[in-house]
């Protein structure tokens, strides 16, 4: 082996070459930040909130933050109408929010994909009837859908979730469709038939991977849709129900008291505000650290 090759600089690892592109983004990196925090609420609520969610402490009802004239660190953050600590049940939300966020992008990702892949490998006449089919989902504003099918299966936040995902299915389906139909026109998928590379191994083995990075961030961008819409359908009452203390049903319950007590909607639209931004803003840096074109040289 010579000395230059010896000495020449070994090539970063994936992760490492990730996280340069990323880290690039402040805001994307910002994002990572409250994304972990939120994920940390989720997980570990039940243990960080200082009252159980759904307690009622009559003698306290609307009792302000504590900076505010009238607040005590009992409840830092006031309470509701009913006399619940606002701060345990927006922790208590972070978990509702993250567990629609999780189900609806694994239900709309799953069957968008494997949607996706048939009609990119499909004859002209199946691909044709998939993607028309997609076409008229999309033709409808994605909440008004959403809540048309809420009402039809009824209206609670397990109902709200399959019709979120149902809604944002077509975007992954148009995406992996694209993303296959680039792919396969590729030299490794020319060679892949012609070593005997069966349908389903050049779907799931050969091409699927390499269609992953525009998914990922659509993935992310979905997360936060997820969050929003059930907050919107939470708010109109076809979502999570009362007492649950999900966020959009939070801002429901207490928009007679907006004037009264500001705190008691102020603070779940903050949360809904912050968490969609934070992963809005964590999309952008995946997007730019994934697609190669969008990297500087």
């Amino acid at each position: 082996m010579t000395q230059a090759a010896t000495n020449a600089p070994e090539r970063p690892g994936r992760l490492s070459e990730f996280w340069f592109y990323f880290r690039e983004n402040r805001g994307a990196v910002i994002g990572l930040y409250v994304f972990i925090a939120f994920a940390i609420f989720a997980a570990f609520g039940p243990i960080l909130a200082p009252y159980d969610p759904t307690e009622q402490f009559r003698q306290n009802t609307l009792q302000p933050p504590v900076w505010q004239e009238g607040g005590s660190w009992a409840f830092v953050l006031g309470t509701d109408p009913l006399g619940r600590d606002m701060l345990s049940r927006l922790i208590e939300g972070a978990r509702y929010s993250f567990f629609v966020g999780i189900v609806v992008v694994t239900i709309a990702a799953s069957g968008g994909i494997l949607v996706g892949l048939i009609s990119g490998f499909a004859p002209r006449w199946l691909d044709a009837i998939i993607m028309r089919i997609m076409d008229i989902i999309l033709a409808f504003p994605s909440l008004l859908l959403a809540l048309v099918l809420v009402a039809i299966l009824g209206p609670s936040l397990t109902n709200a979730m399959i019709a979120i995902a149902i809604v944002l299915q077509p975007h992954y389906v148009r995406l992996t469709r694209a993303s296959v139909l680039s792919e396969r026109q590729k030299d490794y998928v020319t060679a892949a038939k012609v070593v005997g590379a069966g349908r389903l191994r050049l779907m799931f083995i050969t091409v699927l991977p390499n269609c992953l990075a525009p998914i990922i961030v659509q993935g992310a961008l979905s997360f936060s849709t997820a969050i929003l819409d059930a907050a919107a359908l939470g708010f109109l009452g076809m979502g999570a129900q009362p007492p649950t203390p999900e966020w959009g049903t939070m801002l429901a319950e207490a928009r007679e008291f907006i004037l009264r007590a500001w705190w008691v909607v102020t603070f779940p639209g903050l949360a809904i505000l912050v968490t969609v931004l934070a992963i809005n803003l964590m999309g952008d840096g995946l997007r730019d650290a994934l697609d190669p074109k969008l990297k500087r040289s």
